[in-house]
């Protein structure tokens, strides 16, 4: 059942990257796009680590840390888009973030020696530091626009 789920994760994770490539090439962006797919990031990727947390493989206290950052910013986006009527869109380093949660939690579902495992650490690690640093540049960004828009 793990391997089965983790291969559908890592597919969506793959389509979603592909989904976007494509967006981009052709000028299909859009708002909703840019609100949305966050969105459907944050469920893949938050419902991997509570699932590693449940199983116990990776601490609950990171898997809550991620998942109060994606809350903040999606809250803080509704704000935006309230005060402003402005999308914030995702930044380079937003996607960082996910590319790296998105890697650590597929490295720690694949039955791999200790040194995968040693990978998906250090990966998660990395995944986190990015995950507070972007939650707080989201912060700045909303208030520049916010103030900008006024």
């Amino acid at each position: 059942m793990r391997v089965r789920s983790a291969a559908r994760n890592r597919r969506a994770i793959a389509t979603d990257f592909f989904d976007g490539k494509i967006a981009r090439k052709y000028n299909l962006v859009t708002n909703f796009g840019k609100l949305w797919d966050p969105i459907a990031d944050k469920a893949l990727t938050g419902m991997a680590f509570v699932g590693l947390s449940l199983i116990g493989v990776v601490p609950w206290w990171a898997t809550v840390l991620i998942l109060a950052r994606e809350i903040a910013v999606t809250a803080l986006r509704f704000v935006v888009i309230r005060r402003s009527h402005g999308v914030m869109p995702a930044s380079r380093g937003g996607k960082i973030k996910t590319a790296l949660q998105a890697l650590a939690a597929g490295l720690f579902v694949l039955p791999l020696p200790w040194v995968g495992h040693a990978l998906a650490w250090a990966i998660l690690a990395g995944a986190i530091v990015v995950t507070v640093v972007t939650g707080v540049d989201y912060c700045l960004q909303a208030r520049r626009i916010t103030r900008e828009n006024r």
